[in-house]
């Protein structure tokens, strides 16, 4: 699927027309039998299965037979496969199978439980859901048997792990050798223009789709790799949920450019993580607001110590309050994520402060003013911080939104993208300052709601019930929820399968208990 006409910023690369299969068929050609993925070590805490490590060629061989597999289902070519699964090797395969079979992964919030899942798969028609039995002390088994019984074009569920729910199409036999494998699936035009992946942002009105092509998502991965100078072989650990367009641009992508090797850590776990920088960490991806405690438990001292700390802002006007960077022999490389429509990366300046945002086109490769622009920075009238280049969606999705009244992707006709971001132009530096995030959205983590929709929804439940957002200096929000009953709130929340940060938001706290005695 291409929507509609693909965009040329810059000059015609190499990278224009591959995909990320192909990037990861270079690999397995190059490198077979070097190690490709690694479990997080306490895999057996959160979900079932050991820890594995796979070299390319068993990889290759698992996204080959899970290709087959789906086919098998009777899915057709650009069939939309939602993948909701924890930092494991599956989560990766399964992402990668799903493009060699030619279908479209939407890959789910790990957090999102069935209200949020339905609306999701159901706005843009998937066709498959493939998920985990068990992640930590939750059923995702049980909840995926709830969406797809509320969604009516989910017609497969697939699931790793023991003791799979009638109906479901077990995975785990495709990690046996025997298992059959796919072929080459012919696309019509250049491959890479091709959607791949679909996430899902939030703007003031509601749930938007953002689709992207192979080669938006590798421009995206380039720019994080061009920053943190991820050579070729890189060791990479990824502590950052691969739900997003950061997180795919972030870990999986850079991971394809280098054809390197890529650790996976379940967030979070100091103990595990430690013994991962342990085991060759050229570079680590975490979430920027943790740096300074991963710092404070010296994780990033020793001979154990990354050369890279790719450090991934979800709030990005919380940057400028972060800590200048006093590690020499360490290098930072801060990424700013602006939703899904794109990022920003930029190495720290010599004396540790977070370098500016500065306007105009970032192009690869920089010595040449033709180059690809892989991003393109501007300040609108408004005052907002607006993006184009060669990583941002140029269409709305699912085709014909447009006509239906739903929240999309409002694209202007010079390509740029308003991210709702409010910020002031620095002028003597040239460079941007980011004030606000977008109006009505809150930020919890990686996870962005409307909070007047929330509002709205939560006094449905029962009279006099709220929702507020307080500042975090960790999570950028958290939320907090007023109540005559808690308990009746939080059953129904949980009934309907909400979030649960929503959920915990009604959790009793020491002020009820005093009152209540």
């Amino acid at each position: 699927m291409i929507l509609g006409k693909p965009a040329r910023d810059g000059a015609d690369t190499p990278f224009r027309r591959t995909t990320l299969d192909d990037l990861f068929l270079r690999a397995v050609e190059r490198r077979p039998d070097a190690v490709a993925l690694i479990d997080p070590p306490n895999r057996a805490r959160f979900t079932d299965g050991a820890s594995r490590r796979l070299t390319y060629a068993e990889a290759d061989r698992v996204v080959s037979a899970l290709a087959a597999r789906l086919t098998y289902l009777g899915l057709k070519t650009d069939a939309i496969v939602a993948v909701q699964l924890p930092n494991t090797v599956e989560s990766v395969l399964a992402l990668l199978g799903v493009l060699r079979a030619g279908m479209i992964a939407a890959p789910l919030p790990l957090l999102w439980r069935q209200s949020d899942a339905v609306r999701a798969l159901t706005r843009i028609g998937a066709r498959a859901l493939i998920t985990a039995r068990r992640v930590g002390p939750v059923d995702h088994g049980e909840i995926a048997m709830h969406v797809a019984a509320e969604t009516f074009t989910v017609r497969f569920l697939c699931g790793f792990g023991r003791d799979q729910p009638d109906g479901f199409v077990s995975l785990d036999d495709l990690f046996e050798t025997g298992a059959a494998k796919a072929g080459g699936i012919e696309r019509s035009g250049n491959p890479a223009d091709h959607v791949a992946v679909v996430s899902f942002d939030t703007v003031a009105e509601g749930l938007v789709p953002v689709a992207r092509s192979h080669s938006e998502l590798t421009a995206g991965g380039l720019t994080v790799a061009i920053e943190g100078r991820i050579g070729r072989g890189a060791a990479i650990l990824g502590a950052l949920a691969t739900s997003s367009f950061a997180g795919l641009c972030t870990t999986i992508v850079p991971w394809l450019l280098c054809s390197g090797t890529l650790s996976l850590h379940q967030p979070f776990d100091g103990a595990a993580f430690a013994a991962q920088c342990r085991d060759r960490c050229d570079t680590v991806v975490v979430p920027g607001p943790l740096i300074a405690r991963l710092t404070e438990a010296g994780l990033m001292d020793g001979r154990n110590a990354p050369r890279t700390v790719v450090s991934v802002w979800r709030a990005p006007e919380r940057l400028v309050g972060s800590p200048p960077w006093e590690k020499k022999d360490v290098s930072m490389v801060d990424v700013l994520a602006f939703g899904e429509v794109g990022l920003v990366a930029a190495r720290r300046k010599a004396d540790g402060k977070p370098a500016g945002l500065k306007t105009g086109p970032t192009v690869a490769p920089r010595s040449q003013g033709a180059g690809l622009v892989l991003i393109d920075l501007m300040r609108t009238q408004a005052g907002m911080v607006a993006l184009a280049g060669a990583m941002v969606p140029h269409h709305p999705f699912p085709p014909g939104i447009e006509r239906n009244g739903a929240p999309r992707l409002k694209i202007g006709d010079d390509g740029f993208v308003d991210t709702g971001y409010a910020c002031r132009l620095e002028r003597a530096s040239g460079t941007l300052a980011i004030n606000a995030p977008p109006a009505g959205i809150v930020s919890v983590g990686g996870y962005r709601f409307a909070l007047k929709e929330l509002q709205d929804f939560i006094a449905t439940l029962a009279d006099g019930s709220t929702l507020a957002a307080l500042p975090d200096a960790l999570a950028g929000h958290r939320l907090a929820g007023v109540t005559n009953d808690r308990h009746a709130v939080r059953r129904a929340l949980i009934d309907q399968g909400v979030n649960p940060l929503i959920v915990d938001a009604f959790r009793e706290r020491r002020g009820d208990r005093a009152s209540a005695a």
